[in-house]
């Protein structure tokens, strides 16, 4: 966590379950002085308007004051750990541009959808550059900001900009002209994920330089636990244990990605807990297969023709029948079509493979991912399904609205349908633990319970492969997510 409009970390007293947050100086676009007040009004009409999209970082704060115009005052209602890396991440906006506009909406029948309608002319912001000029579906202009407070300033070790008058982010309909106009040299930076098809062309090409980056993202396999043999985590173990993971990195994403141990990826240093079960990993296909039987076996699964022989011979695997002596039903394992993402609808094809060498009705299904979503979230009325998450949130809370069972509803974050009783305790325990230590502490146990019962199955996590034009801007920042990132906006210059 690295201060940015703040001056310092913020400073939280126990005693009276508040934060204390100083400002820097600093000044909007419009010139006009940045001060608390911009922020306790932001924070306030958030919890006014139960803006979607930021009121669960919010509904736990109590009152916010402002003693001077650069310090403000957060009182929590409980303690809550979320506060600094989530509610401090909000974008504050300007209570003079938009005091008149709140009390316009606020008389409308739907306030919230009004206010987040609402077409801003000319908004104001305190970052390191300002709109100037948006046409949508083609382009969007943005000029330095002559106000910026962190200009010449150094944070976390850099001294920073702009270095650049401004940058056009150009809009284009398909990859092909996306990646045409890199190779063009009318493009500098391609700032979307370049598909493994295009990069070795790219890699060959002598003027573009490519960037590969780790991403918090997941990338997954989740079953509906509501219902037989999916609520079963033997079940599911044996699924994992029959998915290759090195298949899936080396041939269908080409080597651009990572295995993934836990829910949580490797890049999340602080909250990624190593050293947990990984299951398939370093098997060969034989060995899957008698390891998945091996499972399956000990928790009463039997087949009328089983994939192993009493000798512990192979053969294909035919009647696969449920504990009970019910055969098992067609499992429909949907994805998103291969238009939408190639490599989460060919993992689909290829499980559908490994699980029928199992004796098990599985079948991949591509669905458009509107539907597939309403048939999850919404509808819940499905088998399995392949997701991902990208760009997760690097505070771990994610995990408690994931897979906590006040949040198996429909449409509710908790997809797969998981209950259980240890896991909501310690969720609800992370969520307010202040300690650090103690909170990583409930987050790595809760990481190991999920990878026991794996509701959901991490399958891999893509790297983000970007292109630059060599020889024209220097100041790339590389990280997690990638190099399109606000050190790089602030620190790039010309050669």
């Amino acid at each position: 966590m690295v201060p940015w409009l703040a001056e310092e970390a913020p400073i939280y007293d126990a005693a009276n379950l508040s934060y204390t947050v100083k400002l820097r100086e600093a000044k909007w676009s419009d010139g006009s002085e940045v001060t608390s007040e911009d922020v306790a009004f932001t924070g306030r009409i958030i919890e006014d308007f139960k803006v979607s999209q930021y009121i669960s970082r919010w509904r736990f704060i109590d009152k916010i004051e402002t003693p001077d115009k650069h310090t403000v005052v957060f009182y929590l209602k409980e303690p809550m750990a979320i506060f600094e890396e989530r509610t401090l991440m909000t974008p504050i906006i300007q209570k003079k541009q938009w005091a008149q506009i709140i009390e316009e909406v606020r008389q409308k029948e739907n306030p919230e959808k009004e206010l987040l309608n609402y077409k801003v002319k000319n908004p104001t912001g305190c970052g390191p550059y300002a709109l100037k000029e948006w046409r949508r579906g083609s382009y969007l202009f943005v000029e330095k900001n002559e106000h910026f407070f962190g200009e010449g300033q150094e944070i976390n070790g850099r001294t920073l900009g702009p270095f650049v008058d401004g940058v056009i982010f150009s809009f284009y309909g398909t990859t092909d002209a996306a990646v045409l106009a890199l190779k063009k040299g009318t493009m500098d930076f391609y700032w979307w994920h370049i598909s493994a098809g295009y990069i070795g062309d790219l890699e060959k090409d002598k003027n573009i330089q490519l960037f590969s980056n780790k991403r918090s993202a997941l990338y997954y396999m989740g079953f509906n636990v509501r219902k037989p043999p999916y609520n079963d985590p033997a079940f599911r173990q044996a699924v994992a244990t029959m998915i290759d993971p090195d298949f899936i990195i080396t041939r269908i994403l080409q080597g651009h990605g990572d295995k993934m141990s836990s829910i949580i990826p490797d890049g999340n240093k602080k909250w990624h807990c190593s050293g947990l079960p990984r299951y398939g990993e370093g098997l060969d296909k034989a060995s899957r297969i008698k390891k998945a039987y091996e499972i399956l076996s000990k928790a009463g699964y039997t087949w009328e023709a089983p994939p192993v022989t009493p000798q512990g011979k192979l053969q294909n695997g035919k009647g696969f029948l449920l504990p009970n002596g019910q055969p098992m039903e067609k499992m429909t394992i949907l994805t998103p079509p291969a238009d939408y993402d190639p490599m989460r609808a060919m993992c689909g094809t290829v499980i559908q493979e490994w699980l029928r060498a199992l004796g098990m009705p599985a079948f991949a299904q591509p669905m458009a991912f509107g539907a597939l979503m309403d048939q999850v979230k919404k509808r819940r009325a499905f088998d399995a399904f392949i997701l991902g998450y990208g760009a997760l949130s690097l505070d771990p809370d994610w995990l408690r609205g994931f897979f906590h069972s006040e949040y198996d509803k429909p449409g509710g974050q908790n997809m797969s349908g998981y209950r259980n009783d240890t896991f909501d305790r310690l969720a609800d325990q992370s969520a307010k633990a202040m300690d650090l230590a103690e909170r990583q502490r409930l987050v790595f146990e809760m990481q190991r319970i999920l990878m026991e019962d794996v509701p959901y199955i991490p399958l891999y996590n893509p790297h983000i492969i970007e292109g630059v034009r060599r020889g024209k801007y220097k100041g790339w920042v590389s990280a997690l997510e990638g190099i399109g990132n606000l050190w790089s906006f602030c620190l790039l210059g010309t050669e």
